[in-house]
């Protein structure tokens, strides 16, 4: 078996000037992944109860890869589809693993290649690189971000990537200023990244915010095509009953994890 780990949206995402790339900054999730295996066989065959990657794209993946097609597959995810996970990509990437790719031979190009956008669910920290998704490529090293945690879940109708999506803000200033150790500012520049998508993009009723305020958080996430949304904390000051306040603003799956550091 397979797992390839999620994110929970992006700390930033946007256009690098008004006809600059789609670049983000991740947030690895450790609460979300995809599982995948494969049984050798010699037919082809895939099962997956969240119908993420469909059996042609499978197909294409695995000869471009240069790997047989064949094999009985399956796959398991912890996520929602569209919710602003990474579901398609890291399916993509635990699929191809379970069917023996390796992680340096051109994985990467192959699943951009299979679905025109990706995430860099496979870097050991994703979360330190400016990532170009349209290109499935590096744009700059980031410096390591601090400890902190986030509470959040799932709002609002899921959507699934368009790869020829370029409706995102201008974020250039936000990339610029993007902190090193400093908390505060890098959850001020997140939640600006935020407000600026949800203005463009929409929906306009998002309570992300008014609950990062209710609940003295320092700023707030979300995937910005996609329905997760977070409150960024500070380590160990998550209050108790933000939990239930998330679920009855109509959040689901409402999770809490840790990010950042050395």
């Amino acid at each position: 078996m397979t797992r390839v780990y999620g994110h929970f949206g992006e700390l930033l995402q946007g256009r690098i000037g008004a006809s600059g790339p789609v670049a983000l900054v991740t947030l690895p999730c450790p609460m979300l992944w995809v599982d995948a295996n494969m049984t050798p066989s010699r037919g082809f065959g895939l099962y997956q109860v969240q119908k993420a990657v469909p059996r042609d794209v499978l197909r294409r993946l695995l000869h471009r890869l240069t790997l047989p097609v064949q094999g009985l597959f399956t796959l398991n995810l912890s996520m929602p589809l569209g919710g602003g996970a990474g579901a398609s990509t890291a399916a993509l990437l635990s699929l191809a693993l379970a069917a023996g790719a390796d992680r340096d031979s051109g994985l990467e190009a192959a699943v951009l290649a299979a679905e025109g956008a990706s995430d860099p669910l496979l870097r050991v920290r994703p979360e330190r690189v400016l990532w170009a998704s349209r290109h499935g490529a590096a744009l700059a090293d980031l410096p390591p971000l601090p400890r902190f945690e986030v509470l959040g879940g799932f709002w609002g109708q899921g959507q699934r990537t368009d790869p020829k999506d370029q409706d995102f803000p201008d974020i250039s200033d936000l990339i610029r200023a993007w902190p090193g150790s400093d908390l505060a500012a890098m959850a001020d520049l997140a939640s600006r990244s935020a407000r600026r998508t949800l203005a463009l993009r929409g929906p306009r009723n998002d309570p992300t915010e008014a609950l990062a305020r209710h609940h003295g958080a320092l700023g707030f996430c979300i995937a910005h095509t996609g329905a997760a949304r977070g409150l960024i904390f500070a380590p160990h000051t998550v209050p108790h009953q933000a939990r239930t306040d998330l679920r009855a603003a109509g959040f689901s799956r409402i999770t809490q994890f840790g990010c950042g550091g050395l």
